[in-house]
């Protein structure tokens, strides 16, 4: 329960706060009827969501956005109107305080903005249109693109929906805000055709396509084709899917679906972007490997680190056959990530799944092999137990297929040592490693015990 008071004095929010009521400071300008709209807007939109339903809401997208590129974001319809916006600083000019204070932006204003031409510019093209900073008006530096959704027939241009505003503040704005916000605005057109129809229904497809959707083993399988036609996709041709994943815990996982999702819509209109977990998914068809896919991948990554301090690693499926590989190929991703959750050195933090493959079985097989006491020869354990340095000497002969000289330029030793080491090895052991199962035996035994110790 929340109550909205204009200028709520301390006696007030401290007898809500004991009757465990939350208190909403309400501008005192504002306009009662203008205050109620927007509360049933946030109550319609964004309240009761499930979880997989991140990407369906515009007061996210615009707070992504102000996260990602450092403005203050608001969004408005063809006619003005502002629909969503992100947190204001003591830094929001007069235009923006007012336009959220009315809901639109003040005829003054918008008379001028008009006759400096960027309306027309912003209902005419998709590039980002600057808006220099205007001293005497009290209006700083902005930011402005259109949204524009599909033509409604062949042959029609796209409908104007809408638009977005980023206002600079102090702070200057990154680097690439002119791409993202590119991004942006086509989330921004598909967040718009999706509240006037099924909110959950987009994202859910998505689910469906990654073989998310449906954890019971007995459902029938989702029908691809079907699913890419309501999603305006191609079913045919190859797919890529990239898997993303956090290195250390997110508190705010759902937001960074959304910033991940502005950086996918830039790289490609008809990316999807699904969720499980920790994990993100981006789904880009008709596309082949290539070094651009990996350039924005690594970009995209680099740029996530800069902006918001996030560390991610990624994993990359290219090329897939066609939308109905791509759960089969978003099983394969996982175990990559997963690999990489135990082994972070050995598996690089964007890969692909051919270059991790052999880091991923093996990870797997000694993985198997560890949890189960009775596939390590018992031998193993009782020698690391009593003579560590010997059983770390025989994992690095074995890792170097026998090479004393290689062997001992690893331990730093002379190959004398290594030599006589391995030979005390397979007199307290009575065993011969010239007998390749004995190595083969030996070689997953220590690798399972040195992960498990």
């Amino acid at each position: 329960m929340a109550i909205f008071v204009k200028q709520p004095s301390d006696a007030v929010v401290a007898k809500a706060v004991r009757s465990g009521a939350a208190v909403v400071a309400v501008e005192p300008q504002a306009r009662c009827e203008r205050l109620y709209r927007l509360v049933n807007h946030v109550l319609e939109h964004h309240g009761d969501r499930t979880t997989d339903d991140s990407g369906t809401d515009l007061f996210g997208l615009a707070q992504s956005l102000a996260d990602r590129i450092h403005g203050m974001v608001s969004i408005e319809d063809a006619q003005s109107h502002v629909l969503a916006y992100s947190a204001s600083s003591d830094e929001a000019d007069e235009l923006r305080r007012l336009s959220i204070l009315g809901r639109a932006g003040p005829p003054e204003h918008l008379k001028w903005i008009g006759e400096w031409g960027i309306f027309d510019a912003l209902r005419s093209g998709s590039e980002v249109v600057r808006v220099a900073e205007r001293p005497v008006l009290g209006l700083r530096p902005r930011l402005a693109i259109g949204i524009h959704q599909p033509p409604v027939a062949a042959r029609r241009p796209p409908v104007f929906a809408g638009s977005i505003w980023v206002q600079q503040g102090s702070q200057p704005l990154a680097e690439d805000a002119d791409e993202v916000l590119r991004g942006a605005a086509v989330l921004g057109a598909r967040i718009m055709t999706r509240l006037a129809s099924r909110p959950s229904t987009h994202a859910r497809r998505v689910q469906q396509l990654l073989g998310l959707a449906d954890p019971d083993p007995t459902a029938a399988p989702a029908d691809v084709t079907a699913i890419a036609r309501e999603l305006g996709l191609s079913a045919d041709g190859n797919a890529a899917l990239i898997g993303f994943d956090t290195i250390e815990a997110d508190d705010n996982q759902s937001r960074l679906a959304d910033v991940l999702a502005l950086s996918a819509s830039a790289f490609r209109r008809d990316a999807q972007v699904g969720t499980n977990g920790s994990r993100i998914y981006v789904v880009l068809p008709q596309t082949a490997t290539s070094r651009s896919l990996t350039s924005w991948v690594r970009g995209t990554i680099s740029a996530l680190r800069s902006e918001l301090g996030v560390e991610l690693r990624a994993t990359i499926a290219a090329p897939v056959a066609g939308l109905d590989g791509l759960a089969s190929a978003r099983v394969e991703v996982d175990r990559v990530l997963d690999s990489a959750e135990r082994h972070p050195i050995s598996i690089g933090r964007v890969t692909s799944l051919a270059e991790a493959r052999t880091t991923v079985l093996l990870d797997e097989i000694v993985t198997l092999v560890g949890n189960d006491a009775r596939l390590i020869d018992p031998r193993i354990p009782d020698l690391r137990a009593k003579d560590p340095v010997l059983a770390d000497t025989l994992r690095v002969y074995l890792d170097s297929f026998g090479d004393i000289g290689l062997a001992a330029q690893s331990l730093q030793v002379h190959p004398n040592t290594v030599r006589y080491r391995i030979r005390r090895v397979e007199k307290l052991l009575s065993t011969s490693f010239a007998d390749p199962d004995v190595r083969l035996v030996f070689s997953l035994g220590l690798r399972a015990t040195d992960r498990s110790s």
